[in-house]
């Protein structure tokens, strides 16, 4: 960044980290998708499993009985989670918003598109109506041809 000189420097300490918002939406997304699965159960089954049966069965115990150490760590992975759901989900929101704006957009134009179509076809069936069909032609040949045979009769 080029220090501009019509403007004061800034000599406050930048205390707030700079991050790519796009890339720890997606990173949230990824990481939400994940806990969602059955495989991030199974994990997590696996790994309460285990810390559990370390505690209990062997004499190495790092976390005893009430499982403190443990609380807390699930504590901080559900407290973590929580917020990474719900950026995941307000993206899933806007995503969505976008896509019924466009849903609403396509949905004017065909609505716009058959209604002129809907007039052409009324305007062709005016027009069809003033349209000599070939059942009436006969007719009024017939009948002429009649008048013609009996004048000539006469």
């Amino acid at each position: 960044m080029t220090d501009r000189l019509d403007q004061p420097r800034d000599l406050r300490p930048r205390l707030r980290p700079h991050y790519d918002p796009e890339s720890f939406g997606r990173l949230a997304e990824r990481i939400a998708r994940f806990i969602g699965t059955a495989r991030f159960l199974v994990y997590m089954t696996v790994f309460v499993a285990v810390w559990v049966g370390w505690n209990v069965l062997t004499p190495l115990k790092f976390d005893p009985y009430p499982y403190i150490f443990l609380t807390l760590m699930l504590s901080l992975q559900a407290s973590y989670a929580a917020p990474l759901i719900l950026l995941a989900q307000n993206r899933q929101a806007d995503r969505d918003r976008v896509q019924n704006e466009q849903d609403r957009l396509a949905a004017e134009r065909n609505q716009a598109e058959i209604e002129y179509l809907t007039r052409e076809i009324a305007g062709l069936r005016i027009a069809l109506s003033e349209v000599t069909t070939r059942d009436y032609l006969r007719t009024e040949l017939q009948r002429l041809g009649e008048q013609l045979g009996s004048s000539e009769r006469r």
